[in-house]
């Protein structure tokens, strides 16, 4: 029988992993950078200094902390929140700090080549993605938007270009036929802290692999534009760019009433069946009830 308390939080299992305890800087901002960091804390390693983006607005406009932040209030971990990582004050910080290693999850700037130099074993990464595979910024979508039958997480020791540098580790995942991007999320968040342990644990034995470059492919930064649907889609595409595009910027399909969010649907031989919806201003509805006989 499954413990749902081992299933949300893998990382309190992983303490005796950790045979080398290093002085880390951990630089991360999204949700999905969490669980690394509570993986790294629960495995004896010393955090010196966690680095996230500075408080930004979100709903209402209310300024909002990071979920790195909040996480590392919560563990009693110092915060620095530059606007530039490469702030000569943040800089000459972490030269103070000489840690032995760097691990970067979902941080959301490029890290300079004065940064990466700093410490004594490096700068890693947590990718979620099977690079070179979906280098950038939004690896998961892309996966999904690419009809991947396969995804995961890559441990990669970085350089100075974007998710160009030699791998450590990976793990592999099957996704799920109906799996959305908020559920892939979270399995790889859990995946990658896992892995990231390990692979720490196991340092000094790794030699790092050369990714093959002529194989890279990219997963941008999402736009608006990429949720806009059309009925003439595809329905594959169309399902793929639903489950994809959650929950920003979404899926929308033109009504008489204007566009509407598409929160879920199937696919129907070859055409695509809306399930639940949301109009402008309105809460998740039946699609039939909202788009009528023609669409639903």
């Amino acid at each position: 029988m499954s413990s749902s308390r081992t299933r949300k939080k893998p990382w309190r299992r992983l303490r005796a992993k950790a045979t080398t305890f290093l002085r880390i800087v951990f630089a991360g901002t999204a949700g999905f950078a969490v669980p690394s960091l509570r993986a790294l804390h629960a495995a004896g390693h010393e955090i010196v200094l966690v680095i996230t983006q500075p408080d930004r607005p979100g709903n209402r406009r209310k300024v909002t902390p990071s979920p790195v932040k909040v996480a590392a209030q919560e563990l009693g971990l110092p915060v620095l929140q530059p606007e530039k990582i490469r702030d000569p004050a943040v800089v000459a910080r972490l030269r103070e700090l000489k840690p032995d290693l760097m691990v970067v999850v979902a941080y959301g700037q490029i890290i300079p080549a004065d940064v990466l130099a700093i410490p004594a074993r490096g700068v890693v990464n947590v990718h979620a993605s099977l690079l070179p595979r979906h280098r950038g910024a939004a690896p998961i979508a892309h996966a999904i938007l690419a009809g991947d039958r396969e995804t995961g997480v890559t441990i990669m020791k970085m350089d100075e270009q974007l998710d160009h540098g030699p791998i450590l580790s990976t793990r592999r995942t099957e996704i799920g036929v109906q799996e959305d991007a908020p559920g892939l999320t979270a399995r790889l968040s859990r995946l990658g802290a896992e892995l990231l342990v390990d692979t720490l644990a196991r340092l000094d034995a790794i030699e790092p692999t050369e990714q093959d470059h002529a194989r890279a492919t990219v997963a941008p930064r999402l736009r608006r534009e990429n949720g806009e649907l059309d009925w003439e889609m595809d329905a594959q595409e169309m399902d793929r760019r639903v489950r994809a595009l959650q929950p920003w910027p979404g899926a929308t399909l033109p009504t008489a009433r204007g566009r509407v969010k598409v929160l879920s649907g199937h696919v129907e031989g070859d055409r695509y069946v809306p399930d639940v919806v949301q109009a402008p201003g309105k809460k998740p509805a039946p699609a039939k009830q909202v788009l009528g006989r023609r669409d639903a």
